[in-house]
């Protein structure tokens, strides 16, 4: 019976016995007890245990977990987990890149962090902070309710909102500390990752991938 389900993305930094860029791989979901349904760089394939598709070896798979290996590092994908980065060599990068790769229609999605909860977040420029419903607010356990009043224009009208500040935002290793957000009425499905994150980097898109260099 197939899964399909949200999952953790794992960043993989390119090496020379894997690759020369960056991966980016996703548990999506599982076929069976033997193959998992990864997301590798944007393309879904599905991964029996022992196999090896571009550098990514299967070698279990056990409920909501999966191990790889990509090259001599095992690391472990968890539905729901955040990211986690992996090299064989020290990360040059680590804890100051996010990588992100565009969903089928074209959204960029991604695993990750408020608060140390895990939460799905929606690139959103357009956004100028951080989004959320009162649905995702009360699951993150935010008390959205002692934020100070405003009004938001939307495509259905000017809704009220309330502003608070987040003290952390994760995505990977990467963490940003006191991120402005808005919480409205009802529920997004997502968190939309607006500029008041974003703008604590510099943004570069490469075809399908969304790069995040943090500012110094």
């Amino acid at each position: 019976m197939k899964s399909f389900l949200l999952a953790t993305t794992l960043v993989l930094a390119g090496t020379a016995t894997v690759c020369a860029r960056a991966q980016t791989v996703t548990l999506n979901g599982h076929i069976g007890s033997n193959k998992a349904l990864l997301v590798i760089d944007g393309e879904p394939r599905s991964v029996s245990v022992g196999e090896t598709v571009r550098g990514v070896t299967l070698r279990a798979l056990t409920g909501a977990t999966a191990e790889v290996d990509v090259g001599p590092v095992r690391r472990t994908l968890t539905l729901g987990a955040g990211p986690v980065r992996v090299s064989a060599a020290s990360a040059p990068n680590a804890g100051q890149q996010i990588i992100i790769p565009a969903g089928r229609n074209g959204h960029f999605r991604t695993i990750g962090q408020i608060n140390g909860r895990s939460v799905e977040f929606m690139v959103d420029t357009g956004a100028s902070v951080v989004s959320m419903g009162q649905a995702e607010a009360d699951l993150l356990g935010i008390d959205y309710r002692s934020g100070a009043p405003g009004l938001s224009r939307t495509a259905n009208g000017v809704v009220p909102m309330r502003v608070i500040v987040l003290n952390s935002v994760r995505i990977g290793d990467v963490e940003v500390a006191n991120v402005e957000a808005s919480v409205h009425p009802g529920s997004l499905g997502v968190v939309l990752l607006g500029n008041s994150f974003l703008t604590r980097f510099q943004m570069k898109r490469d075809n399908d991938v969304l790069r995040l260099d943090k500012r110094n």
